[in-house]
């Protein structure tokens, strides 16, 4: 009988090969059942996803299905981490289904799917438009198309502005030191960052400052009475206050 043959060796009669048929058929059937047993998991919720993995891997391991049937089981198994957050071993098991059979649809919309929750936009929009490509009326994937647009659209206009950030921040600093300004710590820390000095385009500083001047008069020593309180937090520039120094010796003025 077939069970009985040398490793290696090629079956020669009949009953050989009438043997390792049924033998390849026990494994398909077994293979399908399995398939099916993990279907039947992930039907029951996500105490059982593992199961389901599982049971898709062992159907996988007994290497008698065709490519496309093995496809299925790859991409049932990316489906699968998707549904656990296992983004990149789903990405993983998409493209093992995508080579064995590029006709997968599902597939590349998983692996769409998994490249935009690791926020790989540029792979996840490559897979939606080779997915759409086999698949030209396929609404899932145009939509995730529009989701993938949209998160890149926001994260360039990010940048943009993290650039622009960077750009100005770099100005300011080289507008200071080129006046050989020192600046200390806030005397006030709950204002900090509330304001802060900008350089306009014609290479003007301006300085957010805080005014305060008396408003209540209470004694403090030897018959001197002054108190003083945060009024308004202004944008002027350094003429301004140097000005309003000149008009009220006895204004204090907050950098």
């Amino acid at each position: 009988m077939a069970l009985w043959m040398e490793r290696g060796s090629e079956p020669k009669t009949e009953s050989e090969i009438a043997d390792l048929e049924a033998i390849s058929a026990l494994k398909e059937s077994a293979a399908l059942e399995l398939k099916e047993k993990g279907n039947e998991f992930v039907k029951k919720g996500k105490k059982h996803y593992q199961e389901a993995i599982d049971c898709y891997s062992r159907a996988i391991n007994q290497k008698v299905l065709n490519d496309q049937d093995t496809s299925v089981l790859f991409s049932n198994k990316a489906h699968v981490n998707l549904l656990l957050g296992n983004y990149r071993r789903a990405v993983t098991e998409a493209q093992d289904a995508i080579k064995l059979s590029p006709a997968n649809v599902k597939a590349y919309y998983r692996a769409a799917k998994a490249c935009l929750s690791l926020n790989l936009l540029s792979e996840a929009k490559s897979y939606c438009e080779s997915g759409i490509g086999k698949d030209p009326s396929n609404e899932e994937l145009k939509k995730l198309a529009k989701q993938i647009d949209l998160k890149k659209m926001v994260q360039e206009q990010r940048e943009a502005q993290v650039s622009k950030a960077l750009v100005q921040a770099k100005d300011l600093v080289s507008a200071i030191e080129g006046r050989s300004l020192k600046i200390g710590k806030a005397m006030y820390r709950e204002l900090t960052g509330l304001r802060k000095p900008e350089l306009d385009k014609n290479g003007i500083l301006h300085w957010p400052v805080l005014l305060l001047y008396a408003e209540k008069v209470v004694p403090l020593y030897r018959g001197i009475k002054k108190t003083i309180i945060p009024v308004k937090l202004l944008n002027f520039t350094m003429r301004l206050v140097l000005v309003c120094i000149c008009l009220r010796p006895k204004l204090s003025i907050i950098f």
